[in-house]
């Protein structure tokens, strides 16, 4: 182990690479530098659904104080805001996540309608930021908010990706898959998006209801069948009908519209990488897209790991392994654990390492929730697995059960940071001292 390098001065560390990460991705630092010339002309229509939206509404409303803006954002329940200096004049509403909720479904309505009546003069900027499918869930025509919930929860439980969870969704939805933008025709529609996606796909983020969707009904049927989802029969139909596709690539009604990606993963990672820099640390970033069993992406982390500690490569010690991209849990039936994938990765990471001297890592989600819980994620050291026995639980027994967040309870290494109002996904730090 390198001098110096202590469990406290370790945990010193990855939090300040967390939130580096946090920072990179806060709109009131990042949104008005990509925002257009405030228009001379027609109406300004500013909406948007996401983790990030109410932040993002508040950074377009200080940097245009004398644009006349209306509008609405869906944000989730809970996430405080600062007011802004003047009378706020974009709405916000609020939704659930990750399962949808009346509330969310109303507001993604009263902005459909708002999408009435524009012209070709008008500028419609458009919000779009992670967990905005949930939050603008609104039920195609012949579905209800009831069944669409319980669609939301088969996708949760089914260990599908995102990008498959998102074809499902925009196929079943009135907002998703490019329909917002359709709704706005012949305005011109400007989406300023943060990424919390693999690859950074616009038609992924928010189940992209302001871009073409390549996707189809028959691959949306494909994927319901390959998970052996339970959906309910009214979806099962919709899906088979196959009435109104999405809106699909080189659709003239979207070719003025423009996407701006203002914060992404590997932004992210490279902010903590430079942090880490400073801190004494070479940091190599491995990906921004990896995915996979969240306890089984913690295992493969945990072999780099090893063979850095134990090889120098890829790197030799002090350095830190950095990376992004959203896990999977695939639920055990009878199993409600409270912890989400960042801290069953970390669990699997940690019983890889098995106490190995020298060793510390970092799994949260920048949104500041990780599942259920009320953490972002948690650190683990060389001792958590002891200090967890100690409290006479069995981490063994508690991945299996879903209850990585009572293991990180127990071992005081949850990370609580509430809601920052932000979300360019899960980032993971490993170091090796």
């Amino acid at each position: 182990m390198t001098a110096g390098w202590t469990d406290e001065r370790a945990h010193v560390a990855l939090r300040a690479m967390f939130d580096a990460a946090v920072q990179a991705a806060d709109p009131l630092r990042v949104l008005a530098a990509h925002l257009p010339e405030p228009p001379t002309k027609g109406r300004v229509i500013v909406v948007g659904a996401g983790k990030a939206a109410a932040k993002m509404a508040l950074a377009v409303e200080l940097a245009w104080p004398d644009v006349k803006l209306e509008g609405l954002v869906i944000a989730p329940h809970g996430g405080d805001l600062p007011e802004p200096p003047q009378a706020r004049r974009i709405a916000l509403r609020f939704g659930a996540h990750p399962r949808p909720d009346a509330s969310g479904a109303a507001a993604a309505a009263e902005i459909l309608a708002l999408m009435q009546g524009l012209t070709s003069d008008d500028l419609v900027l458009a919000l779009i930021s992670g967990g905005g499918s949930s939050l603008s869930t609104l039920p195609a025509p012949g579905l209800t908010l009831p069944e669409m919930i319980a669609v939301n929860q088969a996708l949760l439980d089914s260990g599908a990706s995102i990008h498959e969870m998102n074809c499902i969704r925009k196929h079943l939805s009135a907002f998703s898959g490019g329909r917002l933008a359709l709704a706005a025709g012949p305005a011109r529609v400007l989406t300023l998006a943060i990424s919390d996606v693999p690859g950074d796909d616009p038609e992924v983020i928010a189940s992209g209801p302001t871009v073409a969707d390549p996707s189809t009904f028959a691959q949306a049927r494909e994927l319901v069948a390959h998970y052996k989802m339970d959906l309910p029969e009214a979806a099962v139909r919709h899906l088979a009908q196959a009435r109104e596709e999405t809106a699909k690539p080189g659709d003239p009604r979207l070719a003025a519209h423009e996407f701006r990606m203002i914060a992404t993963p590997m932004m992210a990672l490279k902010a903590m990488a430079e942090t880490a820099r400073t801190l004494g640390l070479t940091p190599l970033i491995l990906g921004d897209a990896l995915e996979g069993e969240a306890r089984h992406v913690g295992q493969a982390l945990a072999g780099i790991a090893r063979s850095a500690a134990a090889h120098g490569l890829p790197l030799a010690a002090p350095c830190v392994l950095l990376s992004g991209g959203e896990t999977t849990v695939t639920m055990v039936p009878g199993t409600d654990g409270a912890g989400g994938r960042n801290t069953e990765c970390l669990l699997g990471m940690a019983l890889a390492f098995n106490g190995a001297p020298g060793i510390w890592a970092l799994c949260a989600d920048t949104d500041g929730i990780d599942g259920k819980s009320d953490a972002a994620g948690a650190i683990a050291g060389p001792g958590t697995l002891e200090a967890v026995r100690r409290a006479g639980l069995d981490p063994r027994a508690a991945l299996s059960g879903h209850r990585s967040y009572d293991v990180f309870a127990a071992s005081g290494g949850l990370i609580v940071t509430g809601p920052t109002l932000t979300n360019v996904n899960d980032i993971r730090a490993v170091i090796i001292a």
